[in-house]
């Protein structure tokens, strides 16, 4: 079923963003219909790119995911919120060296492979938590999904912090949709880190909408001109319209079809639809 939300009518776009957790697949498995609406929108010469606010893969990882689901993608089609996360060190904070990385492997490699010395939360503290010795010994914080999250890992973040380093969240979903429901997300995290050390952090991912900005900077696409199919209105939806992208809610992952209708301002998606096969049916009208 498609649901309209805002009076102006959705215009046939020339880029597609997909957000994937919820959207294109729930754990080891594709969403119905994701895989066929991707394979039919790149047949029409429709611009296909995915934007995650996940941080535990890289862009590489991602694609092999993706290819092991039949679904097309390059890694130059990729933007997840570490990429989002290293472009912003890069341009606003330069005089970061030294990170304390709350996360999985892939966070932690690809902020080596940027050049930053990177110590994992996970492994700092060996003995009896005290965070005295790390005062001063990093620049930067950045908190993401962490599956070996710990009091350890907690103590070593705040520790950190109060000892000079800034704050950075790779982003900030409270919770990410699996084939078996819900697990925690890299905001619940980001939340015990900010309440220990007292100190709110730099979000990087959506809802920001730097992640969309810089895929229309690289596609050339104007935002009238594209479509963010997103699952969570916290995050993709009021992401979208700040970057002044149309945007489609799937109630396939985050969002529930009862108070879907009751979201307002930025949350409020220009259509909702049941799931990507219900999408397929105006993308026919629109390529047909």
């Amino acid at each position: 079923m498609i649901r309209p939300m805002q009076t102006d009518a959705v215009p046939r776009p020339r880029l597609v963003i997909f957000d994937l957790d919820g959207v294109v697949y729930r754990g080891d498995r594709a969403v119905s219909g994701a895989p066929e609406l991707i394979a039919r929108l790149r047949r029409a010469g429709v611009l296909v790119r995915f934007a995650t606010n996940n941080s535990m893969l890289s862009p590489d990882d991602f694609v092999y995911r993706l290819r092991r689901l039949g679904i097309a993608a390059s890694a130059g089609e990729m933007v997840t919120s570490t990429t989002a996360t290293i472009d912003y060190l890069r341009r606003h904070l330069p005089e970061v060296r030294r990170i304390l990385a709350v996360g999985e492997d892939g966070l932690c490699a690809m902020l080596r492979g940027a050049g930053y010395e990177v110590d994992a939360a996970a492994d700092v503290l060996t003995d009896e938590p005290d965070g005295a010795p790390l005062a001063g010994t990093y620049d930067a914080v950045v908190a993401g999904l962490d599956l070996r999250f710990s009091f350890r890992s907690l103590a070593a973040a705040q520790a950190a912090i109060l000892g000079g380093a800034r704050f950075v969240a790779t982003n900030a979903d409270g919770r990410y949709p699996t084939r078996h429901g819900f697990l925690p997300g890299a905001g619940s995290m980001v939340a015990a880190i900010g309440v220990a050390a007292g100190v709110e952090p730099i979000v990087i991912g959506k809802p920001q909408p730097g992640m969309f900005q810089a895929i229309l900077e690289t596609t050339g696409v104007a935002g009238e001109e594209a479509l963010v199919v997103g699952d969570n209105p916290d995050a993709d939806i009021v992401a979208a319209h700040r970057a002044g992208i149309r945007c489609a809610l799937v109630l396939t992952g985050v969002a529930e079809a009862a108070t879907a209708d009751t979201l307002t301002a930025e949350r409020r998606p220009d259509l909702v639809v049941d799931d990507p096969r219900a999408l397929a049916v105006l993308f026919d009208e629109w390529l047909s």
